[in-house]
């Protein structure tokens, strides 16, 4: 689809910030890699600091994901989750319920709803997201790429985690008494409901050359994109990119074996000329990503197409706005982008048809 992307910068001066959200109240919640929630309005020079939380900001970990309650009016709830290191050194991952102040524009923690979950300076996915089911959804990748954690079921890392808002288990959980909802997973970065159907899409982060992997891995790029589904095993490390086996589950799309999107942030868009489509941010790939999926009872990509190519540096979460346009956060002051001077960034953008 030929469109016309209008670029705005509604606030700079950020650093590191991972996940952006709207409140009902005009308000926008942006977290800050370093253990910053800030609030926003829009008119307003910068960002007030709602809330600091005592997180490990180190290569990949620190505060990562945010979510706002579906009924954040009566309840005033928000939910982050961050890294933080434990005792003895180890670093472990973290899911908070914070309660607003509105009339003083600030948070407090209220609870803890998952503590002690397995965490590493790397590959720790970070994305918290409310279903349209009304539960609390939190990806975990595999903590310092023990490969064998994706595959058990009764470790939380490689998972993608669903709970209810107050942190009990709910009773349709595919494992009983556990917070789980799909396994096989390597960094899972990017939560995202179709309006119409609920389903549920997934974006991760494919294997690399490194050595930290047990076992070491000589594999490159293959980032995903999947369809989630209950209980089901999306195959990490036995399969990756179109491979196939049976009992796993295949991505829709990957990126194949010589480029990287290194997915982060999902969304679907529900109005202009994009509606319906599944976008989501890249930071290696430093694009914005659109997915046109075919409506077909098996889901399926009709289409894809690559959009800022490099206009914007690295890409961390993109969300659509209750007016109707994009809202994009940029990510390139987490020590691998080239900022520039008013770096790091949310920016608005508004599409039309060419």
């Amino acid at each position: 689809m030929n469109v016309t992307i209008a670029i705005e910068t509604v606030l700079n001066g950020l650093v590191a910030p991972w996940a952006v959200a709207f409140a009902p109240d005009g308000r926008v919640f942006i977290t800050e890699r370093p253990g910053r929630i800030r609030a926003w309005r829009a008119g307003e020079p910068q960002a007030k600091v709602w809330l600091t939380l005592p997180v490990l900001a180190r290569e990949e970990a620190g505060l990562l994901g945010l979510a706002l309650d579906p009924d954040f009016t009566r309840t005033h709830f928000v939910y982050v989750a961050y890294t933080y290191q434990a005792g003895g050194g180890a670093i472990r991952n973290r899911l908070v319920r914070l309660v607003d102040d509105s009339a003083a524009n600030a948070g407090s923690v209220d609870r803890t709803l998952i503590d002690d979950a397995p965490g590493s300076m790397f590959h720790d996915g970070g994305r918290v997201r409310f279903g349209p089911d009304g539960k609390l959804y939190w990806t975990l990748g595999v903590a310092d790429e023990v490969l064998n954690h994706a595959q058990d079921s009764a470790a939380l890392d490689g998972k993608v985690l669903r709970i209810n808002a107050d942190g009990s288990i709910p009773a349709d959980n595919p494992f009983p008494g556990s917070p789980v909802w799909s396994i096989g997973h390597r960094n899972p970065q990017g939560l995202a409901w179709q309006p119409c159907s609920g389903r549920l899409y997934e974006t991760e982060h494919g294997p690399s050359a490194t050595p930290r992997s047990s076992p070491p891995l000589s594999l490159c790029c293959r980032d995903e994109l999947n369809f989630i589904e209950l209980g089901k095993n999306y195959g990490w490390p036995l399969i990756t990119g179109d491979e196939q086996r049976d009992g796993l589950v295949t991505a829709l799309r990957n990126a194949g074996t010589t480029m990287t999107w290194a997915p982060s942030g999902a969304t679907f868009v529900t109005s202009g000329p994009w509606a319906g489509s599944l976008l989501f941010t890249g930071l290696a790939g430093q694009s914005l990503y659109r997915v046109a999926l075919d409506g077909s009872d098996l889901p399926a990509v009709a289409s894809f197409e690559t959009h800022l190519r490099g206009a914007l540096g690295r890409l961390r979460d993109v969300v659509e706005g209750p007016d109707g346009a994009l809202y994009v956060l940029t990510n390139n002051r987490d020590g691998r982008g080239r900022p520039t001077a008013d770096d790091d960034r949310l920016v608005r953008l508004v599409v039309t048809p060419r």
